[in-house]
């Protein structure tokens, strides 16, 4: 999977803030655990920065000109309700300038073991040929990320896609490669192999949106 970045096999703070939203002693203090996907995904989207396209300019400091190397184009950054955003605040901290997105995208259960899922809301700006940035703490079976690709694919073309995730499994890494464009990129903490019957990741974390936000009915 070259298109598939595993950040969390180099040592560094990152392995701190993934031990800390893992460990259930940690974990039920909500603040923390939304600051630590908050510094997750910095650390993923400054990996993913040095990937991007940039351009070289002069800015003038008080002492004489500075060459500089910006970004070409701002990406437009996507989170997916309600896990994203946690992570969408980390996200939005390092691209400063760039336009949000919003998707809702839940499972729709017809038993604990099957569901669908399904796109209620969106609220993009202008995603025509611009470099897509979708956040999502989990990806499980990689269901929700490509029902929203599809879903957006409506609203315009993508330049690029860079997903961005803390745990993801193997099988939802295959899915999300089977049905994105082949260029997609996805920049990830930490990779599980095993579900449970009820897609669950193990040993992951639980449930993201949860453990942030507070139990849903």
């Amino acid at each position: 999977m070259e298109k598939v970045h595993h950040i969390g096999l180099q040592s560094s703070i990152l392995g701190q803030y993934m031990a800390e939203i893992r460990a259930t002693a940690v974990q039920q203090d909500r603040l923390r655990f939304r600051h630590n996907l908050s510094r997750i995904a910095e650390i993923l989207s400054y990996e993913m920065s040095k990937t991007l396209p940039s351009l070289q300019k002069e800015v003038q400091t008080p002492l004489g000109i500075a060459q500089v190397a910006l970004p070409a184009q701002q990406p437009v950054l996507f989170t997916i309700l309600r896990a994203g955003l946690a992570m969408h605040d980390g996200v939005l901290r390092t691209f400063d300038h760039a336009d949000s997105a919003y998707i809702s995208a839940y499972r729709k259960h017809s038993s604990p073991e099957d569901f669908e899922i399904e796109v209620e809301y969106m609220a993009v700006p202008d995603i025509d040929h611009k470099i897509w940035v979708i956040s999502d703490p989990m990806l499980a079976t990689g269901s929700s990320m490509v029902a929203v690709y599809e879903a957006l694919k409506s609203h315009g073309t993508p330049k690029q896609i860079h997903i961005l995730s803390a745990i993801a499994t193997s099988a939802a890494l295959r899915f999300v490669q089977q049905h994105l464009p082949a260029d997609t990129q996805i920049w990830v903490a930490a990779i599980d192999d095993e579900l449970t019957a009820e897609s669950y990741i193990v040993p992951g974390l639980g449930d993201a949106g949860d453990l942030a936000f507070g139990t849903k009915k």
